[in-house]
């Protein structure tokens, strides 16, 4: 999958409004079991919020693109402050349906 247009980008930020982090890094920062909780719940969601708390060693936007670089077709639509907002659609049956990209990202 492609970048994410900000009309999808908005989509999603408007979906996640509601949701409560549901994976929280630490003072031991991204480590393989903070992936694997971040994949499982994905495995069950397209989207979710990951808390970086004040022990973390990095910040957030750090925590963000490791996150990203572990997990395939993986993106980040919104980081606010600590909150990490990730998503990544369903291979076989997606859920969420985003807006169709414009003919202007079309071309880039």
């Amino acid at each position: 999958m492609a970048d994410l247009t900000s009309k999808q980008r908005a989509h999603l930020r408007k979906l996640a409004h509601r949701l409560k982090p549901i994976v929280h890094i630490g003072h031991g920062g991204v480590t393989d079991a903070a992936v694997q909780s971040v994949t499982d719940a994905l495995n069950t969601r397209e989207l979710i919020k990951v808390k970086v708390l004040e022990s973390a060693p990095e910040n957030a936007k750090k925590v963000a693109a490791q996150i990203v670089d572990a997990i395939w077709d993986s993106h980040v639509p919104q980081i606010i402050g600590k909150t990490i907002v990730i998503y990544r659609p369903d291979p076989e049956d997606p859920e969420i349906k985003l807006p169709k990209p414009g003919p202007a990202a079309a071309g880039a």
